[in-house]
């Protein structure tokens, strides 16, 4: 029977993919192993997850917590990663000191100005994470969810021999709302993708034989109800010939095409995940709060429970190994030579089949150069920020930024070099000395 180590259990990921573990009639029962240093929502998540375990796990499952990791990684299978280093007190740094220099933001944790300095906070821990995992459970799978994924999935390939692959929902998700926009059942709906963590393409649509491509764009062209749904993402299906599986108003941060301006975020951006400016640092805290609300309101028994197995890949890749049924994901691994023209040094998304003796990425071949393109300019970042956190570096954290493709497009060098330093000095108390 597993035991998983849960990193990051106050983290509104815990109680869902607990439940999909539990939930998973192949893996059968063990032990979960929450890991939290905020005390009160580790209580929180602890209370939760025995109380998920009471409700489907049946009686097999057994569940600690604990504020250090080092007291329950000795004997771990799974370590999921859902960190969240300096919680909300860094939110509005991210997202405000860029704003003034026009550098407007949705979600601001993956790429730009909030990915740089995200990946700046969390990469330390988690290598320092990945370092105890080499000494304590040499042999456990490491499941990363936490973003900046690309940077640090990179940056776990070039220092530590752990097992790791990202895991993301950007593409199961992407494909149902795909099916939906096409009018075509979900599982008649033949596809496609590969790419970068939140930039993978799907370069093939099909339904019963036929490209759905053609039918698909008529559709959005003649329908402004249809565009309204995800008008970043339709725009760039249009002009680069393929979707892409992140939200329209993340995606609009990968890119330099949509928020330079006002009036093309007024065209092309909406409210909440289609684009609206400061979203996350808006609402970030109210979400954290919500969600202890909602597991508060859980256990007081005023709200219900209702575990259901959801779309995340987590408990699938542990079933896939447990009981050796093979299972597909799309996770986030080094590029050795699955995706043609994308760097080989770099980290990319595509299908991986899982069973017990590993994760086995696939072939994906080249992509469409056009959407090669689009990725390297986002990889070429990522490739900084990895360096960045690994050598502790100022200068190629700068470097990072200053080839952000959005940054660019709205500011000179010497106002992004300006605004590094900005953050740097007002984000001091969260990050490692830098050299």
């Amino acid at each position: 029977m597993p035991t998983i180590c849960f990193l990051g259990a106050g983290s509104g990921f815990s109680g869902p993919i607990c439940a999909d573990i539990m939930l998973a009639a192949g893996i059968g029962g063990g032990e979960i192993r929450l890991v939290d240093v905020d005390l009160q929502r580790l209580d929180l998540a602890y209370r939760l997850v025995r109380k998920i375990a009471t409700r489907v796990g049946g009686g097999r499952w057994a569940v600690r917590a604990t504020t250090d990791r080092r007291e329950v990684l000795p004997g771990t299978d799974y370590v999921i990663n859902c960190i969240e280093v300096s919680g909300i007190d860094t939110v509005r740094m991210d997202n405000d000191i860029p704003l003034r220099y026009g550098v407007s933001q949705c979600i601001g944790d993956t790429i730009g100005p909030g990915g740089l300095m995200k990946a700046l906070r969390t990469g330390p821990v988690w290598l320092d994470v990945l370092r105890d995992c080499e000494e304590l459970c040499p042999q456990a799978w490491v499941l990363n969810y936490t973003n900046p994924m690309s940077t640090l999935c990179l940056a776990a390939a070039r220092t530590s021999p752990m097992t790791v692959v990202g895991l993301c929902h950007s593409v199961q998700s992407s494909s149902r709302q795909l099916a939906a926009y096409a009018g075509v059942p979900y599982g008649e709906l033949g596809w496609t993708c590969g790419g970068i963590n939140h930039m993978s393409w799907f370069t093939t649509l099909r339904h019963k034989g036929r490209d759905v491509y053609p039918e698909l764009r008529r559709k959005v062209e003649a329908s402004r109800e249809l565009w309204e749904k995800d008008p970043v993402r339709f725009d760039i299906m249009l002009h680069f010939g393929a979707f892409v599986t992140e939200s329209s108003g993340h995606f609009s941060e990968y890119v330099p095409y949509y928020r330079k301006r006002r009036e093309l975020g007024e065209r092309y951006c909406r409210a909440g995940y289609l684009g609206q400016e400061s979203f996350y640092a808006d609402n970030w805290p109210k979400w954290r709060r919500e969600t202890d609300d909602s597991r508060a309101r859980v256990l007081a028994g005023t709200e219900e429970l209702t575990p259901e197995r959801s779309l995340e890949y987590a408990s699938y890749v542990i079933e896939a190994r447990e009981t050796n049924a093979p299972c597909v994901v799309h996770g986030n691994v080094p590029n050795h030579g699955l995706i043609d023209n994308l760097p080989a040094d770099g980290c990319v998304e595509v299908a991986c089949v899982v069973d017990r003796h590993g994760v086995h990425p696939t072939h994906f071949g080249p992509l469409p150069p056009q959407l090669a393109a689009l990725c390297r300019t986002n990889m070429s970042v990522f490739d900084l920020m990895a360096t960045a956190v690994i050598e502790r570096s100022k200068e190629a954290a700068i470097h990072a930024l200053l080839l952000d493709p959005l940054t660019a497009a709205v500011c000179c060098p010497a106002e992004i070099r300006q605004m590094a330093e900005e953050l740097l000095a007002a984000e001091r108390a969260y990050l490692p000395e830098l050299r």
